[in-house]
């Protein structure tokens, strides 16, 4: 357990915002020495503010949400603007393995960087470009936001109540697409470990989280249905909704699957009565009953708190999970004993509770390291050690603004 997957790969990371910068993380993770590449000239987004919590920070090292989708990373300064800071990046290219963006299609090309000239310097390199709708074809420049990703994908239209509009998804779309570009690159990693050949992963964002939406794709494929929103109900499972509890703004998740489950819910609740009643003999029944049973389940949910009706359904088999807020899921202790939760000192902001990585292997090492990198917090690794560079070299392309 003491040495980490991708222990020995270099990645350079060019990305930004949350979607290219999870994706990265994922590889820090698992061990990877993930450079971050960015200048003042144009600081990640995610160093000013959340545009999901409206936070925002005077300070470009003062951010907390940079903090949390940058652990483990290192920070060169690099003025991709300044053609020296673009020989830089190609000799970094020479002694890495991947080079991770989310810039707008063409831009890396436009900068002298594009895949055929870093292949040229490392036949060997693994080059992710995430973008929207991907690089070639007419939509290759549509804008790459997280709501933009959900609607294309068609998350967003399958994604609300009954009665109700799309829902305008956000950050975790966001974090749908990095964990996808971070499986292809590992997945690339391996193939090259196989046969030596790099490659070039254009990712659509959008079309990676279509991924989710698989079996309604597959109907309207197959049978030229248009699904649409039907809130938390499934398509053969009653009950299967969210229900409200005691207390204020308390709610609770409850699916049955089967005769049996339903049998146990009815004798745990106390209400037997309803095994025999008609309109839920049977799973079929019970699917076409929704509105009644629901309003029945639903009263029952509102005399209990939703840690009640979780413990007093999970302990018969019924799958029962609250609507925890951010409060509670810090508190709770299955995940506080799987260790969901660690501490990393930042030298600025000070103490600070991050998520751990989600997965846990039985021989290797997945874990928190690091803080987020202060700006140009590695200059000196990076172009001293790595790179080679005198302090004078240093010193001299900072004053050019090359590194800046």
């Amino acid at each position: 357990m003491d040495k980490h997957p991708l222990e020995g790969i270099r990645v350079i990371d060019f990305a930004w915002a949350w979607a290219g910068a999870h994706a990265s993380a994922i590889l820090a993770f698992l061990g990877a020495e993930v450079i971050k590449i960015e200048s003042r000239k144009r600081l990640d987004l995610s160093r000013f503010g959340s545009i999901t919590t409206g936070e925002f920070f005077e300070e470009p090292d003062h951010s907390p949400v940079f903090n949390d989708i940058n652990l483990n990373k290192l920070s060169a300064n690099i003025n991709l603007s300044h053609p020296k800071g673009v020989e830089l990046v190609k000799k970094l290219t020479r002694i890495s393995d991947v080079v991770s963006q989310n810039m707008r299609p063409g831009v890396m090309d436009k900068l002298g960087l594009g895949y055929g000239i870093l292949r040229e310097i490392n036949p060997g390199i693994i080059m992710l470009s995430s973008s929207a709708r991907g690089i070639t074809g007419p939509e290759r420049h549509y804008i790459g936001y997280a709501p933009s990703f959900a609607a294309l994908s068609g998350m967003s239209y399958i994604t609300g109540y009954l009665d109700g509009p799309p829902v305008r998804l956000m950050g975790e779309i966001d974090l749908m697409s990095a964990t996808a570009a971070a499986f292809a690159i590992i997945a690339a990693l391996v193939y090259r470990q196989q046969t030596g050949e790099g490659q070039h992963i254009d990712l659509s964002s959008s079309e990676a989280v279509s991924v989710f939406a698989g079996e309604v794709l597959m109907d309207y494929s197959m049978n030229g249905r248009v699904q649409s929103r039907k809130g938390n109900r499934d398509d053969f499972m009653a009950p299967h909704n969210c229900y409200r509890c005691r207390g204020e703004d308390k709610w609770i998740s409850i699916a049955i699957a089967t005769d049996e489950e339903w049998s146990s819910f009815c004798e745990a609740t106390g209400h037997s009565e309803w095994i025999n009643d008609e309109r839920f003999a049977d799973a079929f029944s019970r699917w076409h009953h929704q509105e009644e049973l629901d309003k029945l389940v639903g009263n029952w949910t509102q005399t209990r708190t939703h840690y009640e009706v979780m413990e007093l359904l999970q302990k018969i088999g019924i799958a029962a999970m609250p609507s925890f807020n951010s409060e509670e899921l810090y508190k709770d202790p299955h995940l506080r004993e799987r260790n969901c939760w660690v501490e990393v000192e930042h030298p600025l902001i000070g103490t600070q509770t991050v998520v751990a990585p989600p997965w846990k292997f039985s021989q290797s090492k997945a874990d928190v390291r690091s803080h987020g990198p202060l700006l140009g917090e590695h200059n000196q690794y990076v172009f001293g050690e790595l790179l080679g560079l005198s302090s004078s070299e240093i010193e001299r392309l900072a004053e050019e603004a090359a590194i800046y």
